[in-house]
């Protein structure tokens, strides 16, 4: 093993997380949960990344307790006895293999489909109400709403912390419930909760302080954002470093301990005049560790992928990316559609077998393996 790719299994600590390893399963949508359980494939999905290096396991987007949370079939719940149970077979078999495991805490918010299980006739929520032919299709939020929803996310934390979780990472990126509260474009509330981009923050700070007081002070908190959106690429929600610095400073003083900042591109330089990618920026200016994470090990972005194609993605090497860790612009490295399609892949790398490394395709997606 190379000094550089060394860098990459040196332990990590915070407070209580100790992991072995810096290389992260990025937090993927897999819906092979019916019922929203997790299955033993499920359990033994997860096992095997942690078996071959990966330190820390950001499950799939799971849906907290909150009527109109989810969005797709087959995505697991974190709530209920029958889903709970579920997770805490994950853990620990996660835990046997020395590996470390957080859920990834979501609510889809407008970008719900009626029908959707488990309450189909629920509609969408989200910051602003919709209509389409005279009937309600996104149920725009009361402030009792939101608290609701706050609560619902609290309890989660609680119960990933008495399972056994490591933590929690909570989904506030890609256009989901809270990023469409960050969005000007998706947020034109005249509330306390919409105008200013610290206003449009509001939802997700008190639901960062309401986690954290519901797991106490030495819970690890993660917190995932993204500049982009589903629904726009190209979207900015600031575009200079000071802006970021503005809205990071409230989120991590309600008790985020780690951000995990979402980008396509990990090498893409996140304003100009500075080579600091998003992580980069994000820890200079909150002095957090962060995890950094797009395409990392694949020589093809992963929209590329969302569509029918034939295409396949060859592992890439990461020399940049160790030499960015090296510089410790960031701590944690996340890594997502390379551990889809093959599950030693942190082994490999550590054993310097690049070669060996399987090439990501749609059809990975369609299987636990």
């Amino acid at each position: 093993m190379t000094a550089a790719v060394n860098a990459l299994f040196q332990p990590f600590q915070l407070g209580s997380l100790q992991l072995p390893s810096r290389v992260v399963m990025a937090p993927m949508t897999r819906s092979f949960s019916p019922n929203g359980v997790p299955t033993a494939d499920v359990v033994e999905y997860y096992r095997r990344r942690a078996a071959s290096g990966v330190g820390l396991i950001v499950t799939e987007g799971t849906t907290v307790n909150h009527p109109a949370a989810n969005g797709y079939a087959h995505v697991p719940r974190f709530y209920g006895e029958d889903a709970l149970a579920g997770w805490k077979k994950v853990v620990d078999a996660v835990h046997a293999v020395g590996g470390k495991i957080v859920p990834q805490l979501w609510h889809v918010g407008n970008v719900r489909r009626q029908g959707t299980e488990p309450q189909p006739e629920v509609p969408a929520y989200g910051p602003m109400e919709k209509r389409k032919d005279d009937q309600v299709v996104v149920h725009g939020m009361t402030r009792q709403d939101i608290q609701d929803v706050i609560a619902a996310f609290a309890q989660a934390a609680r119960d990933a912390k008495a399972i056994g979780m490591d933590g929690v990472e909570i989904h506030g990126a890609h256009g989901y419930l809270i990023d469409q509260f960050f969005w000007e474009g998706s947020n034109q509330r005249t509330d306390e909760y919409g105008g200013s981009l610290a206003n449009r923050s509001r939802f997700a700070v008190e639901l960062v302080a309401a986690v954290r007081a519901a797991v106490g002070p030495d819970y690890p908190i993660i917190f995932r954002f993204s500049q982009w959106k589903q629904q726009d690429y190209t979207a900015r929600l600031v575009t200079t470093p000071e802006q970021l610095g503005e809205f990071l400073a409230p989120l991590s003083a309600a008790g985020v301990d780690i951000f995990h900042c979402s980008t396509r591109r990990f090498w893409e330089p996140e304003f100009e005049g500075s080579e600091l990618n998003l992580a980069g920026w994000t820890r200079q200016l909150t002095s957090k560790p962060t995890i950094t994470v797009g395409s990392v090990g694949l020589d093809g972005e992963f929209l590329q992928f969302m569509v029918k194609t034939d295409k396949v993605a060859q592992p890439a090497n990461i020399e940049g990316l160790l030499e960015r860790l090296n510089r410790q612009e960031f701590d944690l490295v996340a890594v997502g559609r390379a551990l889809i399609c093959d599950p030693d892949w942190a082994l490999k790398v550590r054993e310097g077998r690049m070669q060996e490394i399987l090439p990501f395709s749609r059809e990975a997606l369609k299987m636990l393996a």
